[in-house]
């Protein structure tokens, strides 16, 4: 696993909280650190618009309009919908997340894998005001563990993670990997991804305040299995739109619905 190169990030704050000049943002890993020293404001204004495509496939737009996409999927499943993002992340080198040509213009492409899947690929980036970091996971296969990728978009008000075709439990490396997290997107398949049980565990892992589930591909049984006793919202649409100042105080699970959803 991967140290994440963040500490002169982080000795860079602690610098600028020192001098009274730190921006008063929720950074995913120095949020604690902002927070303990000086007050943070934040607007009720929409600070990310999450839509659900289906599969592992969303897009992430910015309260500044920087619009990330995510694993995305080969037509077939779901309606194939018309984007034109700034960068599309890929988890998995398959068909189901890594179908890049439907994003158009000339978005930054950001691949989670190298050597056809065979091995982790580091990334670590800014693409505009969004910092983008990843981390290697496993996931299951057919022939048994193959290594995936998840990725942390730091906004700086949210920290939203993408937890691709995650199938384990969370290592304390990859929690310190992570750290906080406002929105966490999680699968529940429990085919190649983990099953609802483990997602549970991954939700108290990460104590995210909303959680989408994804990858059940329209599995309501899994979606019921995965929210037993937790507080759920389940919406008509696909879209949801999230800020800090409206954030729950414990995690809330939102339930999307992507067109061309089976009953």
């Amino acid at each position: 696993m991967w140290q994440h190169p963040c500490l002169a990030r982080h000795v860079l704050v602690l610098f600028l909280i020192a001098c009274g000049v730190a921006r008063a943002e929720a950074a995913c890993r120095d949020l604690h650190v902002a927070r303990s020293v000086i007050p943070v404001a934040y607007t009720t204004e929409a600070e990310a618009i999450i839509q659900y495509f289906g599969h592992n496939f969303f897009q992430i737009t910015t309260g500044q309009g920087t619009k990330i996409i995510t694993d995305p999927l080969a037509p077939g499943r779901y309606p194939t919908p018309y984007v034109t993002p700034h960068v599309v992340t890929v988890g998995r080198e398959h068909p189901n997340h890594n179908y890049v040509q439907l994003a158009q213009g000339h978005p930054l492409i950001l691949r989670g894998l190298s050597q056809h899947g065979a091995e982790w690929n580091r990334i670590s980036t800014h693409v505009r005001e969004v910092f983008i970091f990843n981390m290697p996971i496993y996931q299951n296969g057919v022939a048994g563990a193959l290594k995936g990728a998840a990725f942390i978009f730091d906004l700086g008000p949210l920290c939203i993670v993408h937890l691709g075709d995650l199938s384990h439990p969370l290592t304390p490396e990859q929690l310190h990997h992570i750290q906080h997290v406002d929105v966490a997107l999680i699968p529940i398949d429990g085919t190649y991804t983990m099953g609802p049980d483990i997602a549970r565990e991954v939700l108290q892992q990460l104590k995210p305040k909303l959680a989408i589930p994804m990858h059940y591909r329209d599995n309501l049984t899994l979606v019921e299995a995965f929210t037993r006793g937790l507080t759920t919202r389940h919406l008509a649409g696909d879209t949801v739109t999230v800020s800090q100042a409206s954030l729950p105080t414990t995690t809330e699970i939102v339930v999307l619905r992507p067109k061309g959803a089976r009953e």
